[in-house]
């Protein structure tokens, strides 16, 4: 029996080397021929186990990325956060999308997970860009804030059991504009989480229309990608002070933190090492601004001082103590340079040759052209050793790390590719070698080449006979075509999302489904020695959010700042975890609180735990 008619007449990949793309084996031979004689163990793999998760959720774009593409910033994607939203110690999932509607998914265990959305979680009237979960009130538990594109940012009240309220009206953040990312942190130490909230800039018409696929959508700006040329089209990023009772009240100007730079991320950290978190500050179209924090009482520009040349087309912000001697340095990632020029896969290491007049970058020749590794020297010094070190990548967007093989050293993996109309482009594993060097290993871990192999995916749909005949992608065809682009990863975070001691990777990939990169280095590594730590703090907030930890075992100290960064766009509530070699147990857990209090645990502590340290009040 028939099945009816066909749906397409023909399938079209844009460009055509996205469904099979020719050098791709050829990097993967050179990767593994790598690992002969090499010093980082890597002898475990990743698989990913999106169909045994039970996840469904598939992240949609609107049509300024598919149909009716425009290199505008509607491509940056959407975010991914993690917290336990419930109290049954397992990480759930927030899943952002543009176009369709968000997901939460509560994890049952063991990697399966249950879709917890309601429709307000959804959020399917806006489209959505960032989540960020947060413990607002210091109840225990963790809130959710939303960001979108001119509909206004969702605060949602968590009741403790996983049930969200939308809290937004009166909160003083149901901001609406071009927001991106937000970053929680407490800038004036009074035991409040306050909110650094990114704004991108006025790349939207005002106007919304409806999209190809039946939902609303505002069309970008033609020239959206030089709009940082034009005077007023920048949107100010904005400090805003929690008063508490789910309150916040906009300081950017009493703070003097008015920055309007095309600001898609930020992280806070203590450059300076004086206790109190700074803010460096990303700028997707020029240079990136670092802001000390003068005790709370307001925030000083000193960028020149301490970061001379930065990336000029930041994405992604990790801060992490990648060498191990105790300083906590700094790896940007760089996506904009690289839309100067195309390369050849086998010179994606490389920095960027921009073909960028002066006129249009605007930063006096001061700028650097890939991603930047600011190397903490100490006493407010910084060093730049990107290329020194292999961490320049090609197309990168989310920055996520984490100690992968359990050696001591967090390793590094960075969602990439820039999806249709372009070739394929690969994520990034880089594992750390003992604080020498990073080395490419997706390929060896099993990241690359993706689930079966797959490189593209469906994009839009063209009627080539008839409505869409004068659409490029309809020259040489007839009748409906189904028009296939390349797949590529967004935002990602690295967890234990199984809870079985190993870390595993979560992406929301762009325009497809998630992937759900289960490790099984617990199977794999003869001897797997790990502590966790979580925080709960009491004169600090309760999440313990801008906490430095150092963990002492076999001789090592390991150094981790807890802010929540995995990956792009998305602020998490994950427990620390330290990979301690071969150690057996800790001797010492040293807390520097937000606060100001430090606490010292000296005392034996078996390895492979959770181990929960309260802030004495």
């Amino acid at each position: 029996m028939s099945g009816g008619p066909p749906r397409f007449s023909s399938r079209l990949h844009v460009p055509p080397s996205v469904r099979k793309p020719p050098w791709l084996l050829q990097r993967r031979q050179i990767q593994l021929e790598s690992t002969v004689g090499a010093s980082v163990w890597s002898d475990f793999s990743f698989k990913d186990r999106l169909k045994e998760s039970g996840i469904t959720f598939r992240n949609r774009i609107t049509d300024d990325s598919g149909k009716r593409y425009l290199p505008i910033h509607y491509d940056h994607g959407c975010g991914l956060a993690a917290a336990d939203i419930d109290g049954d110690s397992f990480l759930d999932l927030y899943l952002v999308n543009q176009s369709g509607g968000n997901e939460l998914w509560r994890n049952l265990g063991e990697g399966r997970f249950a879709n917890w959305t309601t429709p307000g979680l959804a959020l399917v009237d806006r489209i959505s860009v960032s989540a960020s979960f947060a413990d607002i009130d210091n109840d225990g538990d963790p809130d959710l804030y939303v960001t979108a594109v001119r509909d206004g940012n969702v605060l949602f009240e968590n009741d403790g059991r996983g049930g969200f309220t939308d809290i937004g009206i009166g909160s003083g953040i149901d901001y609406r504009g071009h927001s991106s990312a937000a970053v929680f942190f407490d800038y004036d130490r009074d035991g409040l989480l306050d909110l650094l909230l990114c704004n991108v800039g006025d790349y939207t018409r005002e106007q919304a229309v409806v999209s190809s696929v039946g939902l609303p959508y505002y069309p970008g700006r033609e020239n959206a990608f030089s709009l940082h040329l034009e005077p007023g089209r920048g949107e100010k990023s904005a400090l805003f002070k929690n008063q508490g009772d789910n309150r916040f009240v906009d300081v950017s100007q009493s703070m003097g933190l008015e920055d309007a730079s095309w600001t898609g991320d930020a992280s806070a950290v203590d450059i300076n090492a004086d206790g109190w978190q700074d803010l460096y500050v990303l700028n997707m179209h020029g240079s990136d601004q670092y802001y000390e924090n003068d005790r709370g009482r307001r925030f000083v520009r000193k960028t020149q001082e301490f970061f001379p040349r930065t990336p000029w087309g930041s994405m992604g912000i990790q801060v992490f103590d990648w060498d191990s001697d105790g300083l906590l340095d700094l790896y940007i990632t760089d996506m904009h340079s690289d839309m100067s020029k195309g390369v050849e896969w086998n010179r994606e290491k490389e920095k960027a040759e921009v073909e960028y007049t002066e006129d249009f970058l605007q930063t006096g020749g001061m700028s650097i052209f890939g991603n930047a590794f600011y190397r903490n020297l100490g006493d407010g010094r910084f060093e730049e050793i990107s290329d020194r070190i292999g961490a320049e990548t090609y197309w990168p967007w989310g920055l996520s790390t984490g100690d992968l093989n359990a050696d001591g050293y967090e390793d590094a993996f960075i969602t990439a590719s820039m999806n249709y109309p372009f070739r394929y482009g690969v994520n990034s594993l880089l594992l750390n070698d003992q604080g020498r060097r990073f080395v490419d290993r997706e390929f060896v871990l099993g990241v690359e080449p993706r689930r079966g192999g797959r490189t593209s995916t469906s994009f839009f749909e063209l009627d080539c006979s008839r409505a869409d005949m004068g659409h490029k992608d309809c020259r040489g065809q007839s009748g409906t075509v189904e028009v296939y682009g390349a797949l590529g990863s967004r935002s990602s975070l690295v967890c234990d999302l199984d809870g079985d001691g190993d870390l595993d990777i979560v992406t929301n990939d762009f325009n497809s489904e998630p992937m759900v990169l289960i490790s099984d280095l617990n199977e794999r590594k003869p001897v797997l020695r790990y502590l966790k730590v979580d925080l709960v703090g009491r004169r600090s907030n309760r999440s313990g959010l801008g906490a430095i930890v150092q963990v002492k075992s076999g001789g090592r100290t390991y150094t981790q700042l807890r802010d929540g960064r995995s990956g792009y766009l998305s602020q998490s509530l994950l427990p620390l975890y330290f990979g301690l070699g071969e150690a057996d147990s800790v001797e010492q857990v040293e807390v520097r609180w937000p606060s100001g209090t430090h606490q010292t645990l000296s005392r034996p502590i078996p390895a492979n735990q959770l181990l929960l340290v309260e802030e004495p009040l």
